[in-house]
């Protein structure tokens, strides 16, 4: 199957598996890929997935611009317009109440950086490569990229990347806080599992409601904000997890969460 999935504990590893086409997405790939978070939202005892692509060329390319962009033109011009749900509905239109890490190796553009940003953790190999080159092809991002972009670098260093199409390497994703760590390419995935499975021994509803509480106060005043983390902590709090956690803490022992 083009669209690989390996379980690993609590983490579920989720490998776009097309190095031929430097893991672009057609639309039967694309809607693969959206049954498989489908598949990672309903399993209760799957935590954390990590998202990466097959080889050592890609992440992935984005679009198919053979066949997925020109259908999207059609459905736009024929007045279908719908929701760009690229990448599965990741990057546009799916709600993840998850933590996804994105194990980036080589390029990664496009749509692919679009995948990536959707992500909530994103760690790359050296020869790692980003970009949002639509514009070369007389198309923006649409996918999110001109919405998280600016959100997660300096709002410069995003317009010059969407504006003129050109990428950036895996030491200047870095340098803007694009990425949170460079990793040897044959350390990449084990290193984003061994991550993703130090989340996922964290409390389960913890650690969604912090996500949760991080993601709704970004479009909030800072009261406001406030207002959301306490919900959200009382929400937490009521758990039978928060009485076991500081149960253990005081037992000297690791904890038993159970995810209520």
């Amino acid at each position: 199957m083009p669209i690989e999935v390996a379980r690993h504990g609590p983490v579920m590893l989720i490998t776009i598996a097309r190095p031929e086409v430097m893991n672009c997405l057609d639309l039967d790939h694309n809607q693969e890929l959206g049954d498989v978070w489908d598949e990672f939202s309903r399993a209760e005892d799957a935590h954390v997935a990590v998202l990466t692509g097959k080889g050592e060329r890609a992440f992935s390319a984005g679009a198919d611009l053979k066949s997925l962009i020109p259908a999207q033109r059609s459905a736009v011009t024929g007045g279908r317009t719908k929701t760009w749900g690229f990448g599965g509905g990741l990057a546009r239109g799916r709600v993840m109440m998850k933590p996804v890490i994105a194990a980036v190796n080589g390029h990664c553009l496009a749509g692919g950086l679009e995948m990536a940003l959707a992500c909530d953790i994103r760690i790359c190999s050296p020869n790692a490569r980003f970009g949002l080159a639509e514009v070369k092809w007389a198309i923006i991002p649409g996918a999110g990229g001109t919405q998280r972009l600016p959100r997660a670098v300096p709002l410069g260093m995003a317009l010059e990347m969407i504006l003129t199409g050109d990428p950036i390497d895996a030491a200047e994703a870095l340098r803007i806080g694009l990425v949170n760590r460079i990793v040897p390419l044959p350390d990449l995935v084990p290193s984003a599992i061994e991550l993703a499975n130090r989340i996922a021994s964290r409390g389960p509803f913890a650690v969604r409601a912090a996500r949760r509480a991080v993601y709704e106060g970004l479009g909030r005043d800072f009261e406001a904000g406030m207002a959301v983390e306490e919900f959200l902590f009382n929400d937490a709090i009521r758990t039978e997890d928060a009485s076991e956690g500081p149960r253990a803490f005081a037992e000297k022992r690791a904890p038993n969460f159970k995810g209520r």
